[in-house]
């Protein structure tokens, strides 16, 4: 797999996709076609517990290349981005975004569609197309489920940046760490995820983003089906369990 702007590293179940077109991977259509072919093929390894998606260099990624934005290129760009935005949210397994620096435009709705975030105190992020004229089609939806309509309208339509502490405040962020200390957490919180039951794993994921969408109580009588149906027909299921009883470590099949 060709590999010019998008860098794949897996070990113990962990697997580490990083942006790097320097100076802040700044996205374009080449690299976004990367990208989701990356992540296609990570998706499909089932050895895969748990993916971090990172930058390198000076920041995170500062969003999708101006250039892109053009009458003649959009129509291409913008469903190639989108596309990569649906991989992340409809990923099979956890993806933990570790974000530094820039987490600018579709940077930032990158962002939006992993399932856990940890950044360095050094994040700035924000969503500044209104000031190109422009709004963003994927914050526009996913910002309003996060963190509700009033925050959500006030970064688009102002384009104003956060502060990594003031993303954890609106919940954008769930942990903030020092910049030289963000690395030895992400590895402390996927080594947690990666020591847990893939399929569970899964099975957790779908039920919460499934969740969001619908009332309660349908939400309700779907988690219930895929624990009955599909979650105790694991032997990891009964694994973890039986192992709890025995006060001892769980030995998972992933299976």
């Amino acid at each position: 797999m060709s590999q010019e702007w998008v860098h794949l590293t897996q070990t113990g179940g962990v697997a580490r996709v990083a942006l790097d077109r320097p100076p802040l991977n700044v996205l374009h259509l080449a690299m976004l076609e990367e990208l989701d072919r990356t992540l296609a093929a990570v998706d499909a390894d089932e050895s895969v517990r748990v993916v971090v998606l990172e930058g390198r260099g000076r920041g995170f990624c500062a969003g999708v290349d101006v250039a892109d934005h053009t009458a003649e290129r959009i129509g291409k760009a913008l469903p190639a981005f989108h596309g990569v935005v649906r991989r992340l949210l409809d990923f099979s397994v956890p993806v933990v975004a570790a974000v530094h620096g820039s987490v600018l435009g579709g940077g930032l709705e990158l962002v939006l569609a992993c399932d856990l975030v940890l950044a360095a105190e050094s994040a700035r992020l924000g969503q500044p197309e209104i000031r190109l004229g422009v709004f963003p089609p994927a914050a526009a939806v996913l910002l309003p489920r996060l963190i509700g309509r009033q925050h959500a309208l006030e970064l688009i339509l102002t384009g104003r940046l956060l502060s990594a502490a003031e993303a954890r405040e609106l919940g954008l962020v769930g942990r903030v760490y020092p910049v030289d200390e963000l690395r030895e957490r992400v590895d402390e919180l996927v080594g947690e995820l990666a020591g847990s039951s893939r399929p569970v794993l899964r099975l957790a994921k779908r039920v919460v983003r499934k969740s969001l969408a619908a009332p309660v109580e349908v939400a309700l009588e779907r988690a219930e089906s895929v624990y009955l149906d599909e979650l105790m027909r694991l032997a990891d299921a009964h694994e973890g369990i039986t192992a709890f009883l025995e006060k001892r470590r769980p030995v998972w099949r992933h299976g």
